[in-house]
């Protein structure tokens, strides 16, 4: 088995979660619980057979990574501790201070290491997957150090590639999530789903958009405007800065435009009433970022946030055996829309998608491998993206991938955000599609092989501008406010026409939307209040 990763797996953006992992491992906790904050955090949206699965898989799984070697905090009886998570009606967030995912994710790669069965192929860049006879046949890759191109013939291919999140300019995702898997599956007729769902996260530090964790405000950090006012009390006067995302980032947005945000244009993070000793031991990253990127101390002053781009409820559409529309082509994690999140994504289930489904994910291609015919990857696959590469390099004159991209991000950041009018979506629409015909003309300056970053770019800006133009036509579609979409126009939920998942499919004129119902099991749709 092969694992082909654009960065070394422990530069993984998962090294980025910071606040837990939710299980209801607790007696007084139940399963049923968190199938239902899960359901109802997602707007109804969810599959629900989806995520019972999740919230069922969820104890055995933060077990099973605690005996992998999983560092997690504990209680001072011993056993794993707990902290408050927006939309949780229970503490069930387990946690490794505010390091959580690179906990997880050292836990898994030592893993793997251990396994001499899997190969890992560090820093290769996948540029084409390669679909024939309605079957995936495997992956056409470049290697950074070298540039050279080469096919991955596989029985089965599984996308664990991550975020879109680099498509917006203010975004916590890292560099490098720049949706690559989705785009790939895309052009190769896999469906995308629900692409216009895209969390804000509500606490980021403003210029930088770096991730203040949701487990601030879960060991007790209070929001207030500049009028000293505990605000949330107005927007959710039960669960206050615990409500789900799309609620928090909402009411921050609201009380900045209606001018009571500081003159930065931000709201204050307070944790200074938690005392030193519990900011400095639970909220370590946290302490330091605020120190050395917006230059206050969390100790002893309120942080200044406001929400940016954090992630895609959407992606590549699967069952919940991880299955795609196409044989033999999985995914899982934030590549994959299953749908557990539906509109809006609980805190701390990010972590917990990823690993349940992703061991859904292996287990299923595994066992499809072995029926599978042999794939037939040919020498013609990989010279038509040896083509590819080399029309880029070859180019002498036009626009740089950067000046596009800023081009796209200020689109995004401006007219796709947290509400959504229908006059800034087709402007977007209009501006994507421009983008989208000088990207055909771009120019790649370096012309080396190795570790040519300019090149790769490119291919990346290629992946997120059909990405994007998905998410703006999907927006612009859905004539309701469900979740994180919020249309300025259409302020209510619509459950007699929209409780259906948005599917997208690539054409030559752009993406082509039908609609999937959404799987209700045990919990009716009814009004979200926290």
């Amino acid at each position: 088995m092969g694992v082909l990763s654009k960065l070394h797996p422990l530069r993984s953006h998962s090294g980025a979660a910071q606040g837990g992992i939710n299980a209801a491992l607790d007696p007084k906790d139940s399963v049923k619980d968190h199938v239902y904050d899960t359901v109802k955090g997602s707007d109804y949206l969810a599959d629900q057979d989806a995520a019972e699965i999740l919230c069922k898989e969820a104890g055995p799984t933060v077990i099973e990574m605690e005996h992998m070697g999983t560092i997690f905090n504990r209680a001072p009886d011993g056993s794993l501790d707990r902290r408050a998570f927006g939309g949780a009606s229970y503490n069930r967030t387990i946690y490794a201070a505010d390091r959580t995912g690179l906990a997880l994710l050292q836990a898994l790669y030592e893993e793997v290491g251990r396994d001499r069965k899997i190969r890992v192929y560090e820093e290769w860049d996948a540029i084409d997957l390669i679909v024939r006879d309605g079957r995936v046949q495997g992956v056409v890759a470049m290697e950074r150090k070298s540039g050279h191109i080469e096919g991955f013939a596989a029985k089965a291919v599984v996308l664990a590639t991550g975020p879109a999140g680099r498509i917006y300019g203010k975004t916590t995702n890292s560099h490098e999530s720049t949706g690559d898997g989705c785009a790939l599956a895309y052009r190769a007729g896999a469906f995308l789903k629900d692409m216009e769902f895209v969390q804000f996260h509500p606490t980021c530090l403003p210029h930088t958009s770096i991730l203040i964790t949701e487990g601030a405000r879960g060991e007790g950090g209070i929001l207030r405007n500049a009028k000293g006012e505990r605000f949330m009390e107005r927007y959710a006067p039960h669960f206050k800065e615990l409500a789900s995302r799309d609620v928090v980032s909402r009411a921050i947005v609201t009380e900045v435009r209606e001018g009571r945000g500081f003159p930065d244009g931000t709201v204050r993070l307070e944790l200074m009433h938690l005392g030193k000793e519990k900011v400095e031991s639970k909220l370590q990253e946290i302490v330091s970022y605020s120190r050395t990127f917006a230059g206050i101390d969390p100790v002893v002053e309120g942080i200044p946030v406001f929400p940016a781009q954090h992630y895609m409820m959407g992606g590549i559409s699967t069952n919940p055996k991880a299955e795609t529309n196409i044989s033999g082509l999985y995914a899982a994690g934030e590549a994959a829309c299953v749908s557990v999140h539906g509109a809006n994504r609980l805190g701390a289930n990010s972590l917990l998608e990823t690993l349940v489904y992703g061991k859904i994910a292996g287990q299923n291609a595994a066992a499809y491998a072995k029926t599978a015919t042999a794939s037939t990857l040919s020498q013609a696959d990989v010279e038509a993206s040896q083509n590819t590469v080399h029309a880029l390099l070859e180019r002498k004159d036009g626009e740089t991938p950067a000046k596009i991209r800023t081009e796209m991000q200020s689109t995004m950041d401006e007219l796709v955000g947290v509400y959504r009018h229908p006059d800034d979506l087709i402007n977007a629409i209009t501006r994507i599609s421009q983008l989208k015909v000088r990207y055909t003309k771009c120019i790649v300056t370096d012309k080396s092989t190795t570790f040519n970053l300019n090149l790769i770019e490119a291919i990346e800006l290629g992946h997120m501008l059909d990405l994007a133009e998905v998410i703006v036509a999907g927006a612009l579609a859905r004539t309701e406010s469900r979740g994180a979409h919020v249309r300025t126009d259409y302020p209510k939920r619509d459950d007699q026409k929209w409780m259906r998942h948005t599917l997208a499919s690539v054409t030559k004129e752009g993406p082509n939307l039908t609609y999937l119902p959404v799987t209700v099991t045990e919990f009716q749709p009814k009004e979200r209040a926290y």
